[in-house]
């Protein structure tokens, strides 16, 4: 198995430095999946742009966390499956939420819920959405623009899933309370 560390910004490729410096100075550490990432300083840094970009939608941060989580578990990624619920914790989405998108159940609110749907459709479908898709979650009250957004998170989700399958970071201390695996996905 390839192995990969975990960078600091003493170890790290120079373009990488700067990076895990202000991720740490904002943070107060550097998530393990983030210093491995800075193997490559362009894919650190992607991931940190799309992420602000991200956050930078006209969705609320339960509604941005609902379509992270469920690629998380779609793609199987127990790393950011943790790191999420405890993001999503820290921004107050509620318990009963997380809770089912840890264990890929409905959502209670109707509206999240088509959410959560059409985030599995786009992960599953590889983006190939039906328009009757497309218009069953338009019907709920969002809007094109979120329909192109939810492609953003899971665009987002693409990079550190499928970086955390191949560089296998240990879980940070601080996402252990929220560590997550597959058996805890109802079947």
């Amino acid at each position: 198995m390839t192995k990969y560390i975990q960078h600091t910004a003493e170890t790290a490729p120079e373009n990488s430095k700067p990076i895990l410096e202000a991720i740490k100075k904002n943070m107060g550490f550097v998530p393990n999946l983030m210093a491995t990432m800075a193997e490559a300083p362009v894919m650190v840094e992607s991931y940190l742009t799309m992420m602000g970009l991200f956050d930078k939608t006209d969705l609320t941060p339960t509604e941005r966390e609902i379509i992270l989580m469920t690629n998380n578990r779609l793609n199987g990624c127990t790393y950011c499956m943790a790191a999420h619920s405890t993001v999503a914790k820290m921004h107050g989405v509620d318990a009963d939420v997380i809770q089912a998108l840890r264990e890929g159940t409905p959502v209670a609110d109707p509206k999240l819920e088509a959410l959560r749907k059409f985030a599995e459709i786009v992960n599953e479908s590889r983006g190939w959405a039906s328009e009757e898709q497309v218009e069953e979650f338009l019907a709920v009250g969002y809007t094109k623009q979120t329909v192109l957004e939810v492609i953003v998170g899971t665009s987002l989700k693409v990079l550190s899933n499928y970086s955390t399958h191949i560089v296998t970071p240990p879980l940070d201390k601080a996402f252990e309370p929220m560590a997550w695996s597959q058996e805890d996905v109802a079947v």
